[in-house]
């Protein structure tokens, strides 16, 4: 039986991403998201022995706990005499809704149980594909269609209007569609 964590890298660009979605943007400049992920592929390569797993679902599934971990340890040493209880919520839960919404892009309610197999290699392309995009563009996609943010929330969080938010999603997307469009036939 092979090895599932023998190729944690493959999961980088999606934890990145999932990185990002959760680090608020006041916090990128003293915690960069690459260092979270790399800290958190270094915590599971030292700890696969306690990985129980045997499907890439589940070895995605533990990376994101292990990166919620490291989120929640990021936030509380920089927000640690400023901490407004009635704000928290719990990082991991925060971190598999955006998981789940980057499936949601990628998955169709029609689709058959068993066409859905290549949704994780479709994540981490999804991932990869806005990886690749200018920063503001990423910042912009992740805020609004990752953690949900209406376009004025987006343009408060970027500092920029609610029409120039418009532009950098429209630019995102018709990037997207272009990177991750089949190839025709």
């Amino acid at each position: 039986m092979s090895d599932p964590l023998h190729d944690l890298h493959r999961y980088r660009d999606d934890l990145v991403l999932l990185a990002l979605c959760q680090l608020p943007v006041r916090l990128r400049a003293k915690f960069d998201p690459s260092d979270l992920v790399q800290q958190t592929l270094l915590a599971a390569h030292r700890d696969r022995a306690a990985f129980r797993g045997t499907t890439s679902g589940e070895v995605a599934g533990w990376l994101r706990g292990i990166l919620a971990h490291r989120l929640s340890n990021a936030a509380r040493e920089f927000d640690r005499d400023k901490r407004d209880v009635g704000r928290e919520r719990p990082l991991g839960r925060a971190v598999e809704e955006s998981s789940a919404r980057l499936e949601a892009w990628l998955v169709d309610a029609r689709t058959p149980p068993h066409d859905r197999a290549d949704r994780n290699e479709q994540l981490l392309g999804l991932a990869a594909a806005l990886a690749a995009l200018p920063d503001a563009q990423r910042e912009a996609v992740e805020l609004r269609y990752l953690r949900g943010f209406a376009v004025k929330e987006v343009a408060e969080e970027l500092g920029r209007t609610p029409a120039a938010v418009g532009g950098l999603l429209h630019r995102a997307l018709v990037e997207l569609n272009r990177v991750l469009a089949p190839p025709p036939e």
